[in-house]
Parts: C-alpha cells; sequence; structure tokens
C-alpha cells in the first residue's frame, strides 16, 4: 500500500478493527518513510453481475460511482455516512444474492430510490430528477405529487 502523502511503498499496520457487522477490516497505517497515518478499508470481494446501461453499454458494478450518486442526493441532509453505507451494502448484498451475470442499470436506480425513500424524502426527489432526467417541472411536480400521496411501499 503507498503513503498518500509522500508515495512510498512501505508501512506498518499500527492497529486493526473489525466493523460491528465483521464485513470490513479497517487497519491504522503508518508510513515508514515520513511517518504520517492513514486509514485503509479492507472487504472481501464480490463477484457482481454487469450492468446493463439505457444505451446498451455494459459495465462492471462500480460502489465508488454508486456511492457518489447517493451522497450527491443526500447533501446538506441530517443524514450520516453510515446510513447512505448501508444502503450501498444492502445492493452489494441484493447484487451478489441475484446471481445474475447482468442486470439493468434501471434495476438499481429503482433499489436506490427505493431506500432513499424510506430514509428522506428530499434526497429521494434530488436523486430521482437525475436518475428520471426529469426534462421540466410539470415531469419534477409529478413526481412530488406521487410522494406526497403515496405509500413508501408503492415505489
Amino acid at each position: 500500500m503507498k503513503c498518500p502523502f509522500c508515495s512510498y511503498i512501505d508501512n506498518k499496520v499500527v492497529d486493526s478493527r473489525l466493523s460491528k457487522e465483521g464485513e470490513l477490516i479497517r487497519r491504522r497505517r503508518e508510513c515508514n518513510e515520513c511517518g504520517r497515518r492513514f486509514t485503509t478499508y479492507e472487504r472481501k470481494e464480490e463477484h457482481f453481475p454487469l450492468i446493463v446501461k439505457k444505451d446498451g453499454r455494459r459495465e462492471a458494478f462500480d460502489r465508488q460511482k454508486v456511492l457518489v450518486g447517493i451522497k450527491k442526493a443526500c447533501e446538506k441532509r441530517p443524514i450520516s455516512i453510515d446510513k447512505i453505507e448501508k444502503i450501498v451494502e444492502r445492493l452489494e448484498h441484493k447484487l451478489a444474492e441475484a446471481g445474475e451475470k447482468e442486470i439493468g442499470s434501471s434495476v438499481v436506480g429503482e433499489e436506490i430510490m427505493r431506500e432513499l425513500h424510506k430514509l428522506d424524502q428530499v434526497a429521494y426527489v434530488r436523486f430521482a430528477s437525475v436518475y428520471r432526467e426529469f426534462k421540466d417541472i410539470n415531469q419534477f411536480m409529478d413526481e412530488l405529487k406521487d410522494l406526497l400521496g403515496e405509500s413508501p411501499d408503492k415505489k
């Protein structure tokens, strides 16, 4: 592991901890060159299906891309990073359990929307506006009307 500060390759592990769920190992490391400390995370490697995009392209599931999208929707909302990461973990678990070789991006997007709908309505509408590519204010208002008139189970 390269030091993120000086790029020196040699470092030592100062502390290791298992996450509460046992899915992740957090390691504090210290660079043998500059002496600065940094944190790394280790998780088991999962085999996820390829994501089939709207235009037919296929790409590997990208946890970071999903995390960034959800974080953006939750920006300036009272939502902890732990809750956001739990959404991503549940999504990963569902994808791994599905046992499919390919899965549509719409399945991933709808699952994220379901999770956000339960978590925070503002984050849900933000994500929906990008995911569903609202073309005008009327589409946005229709989504808001649905949100105000529906129970979370219907989404």
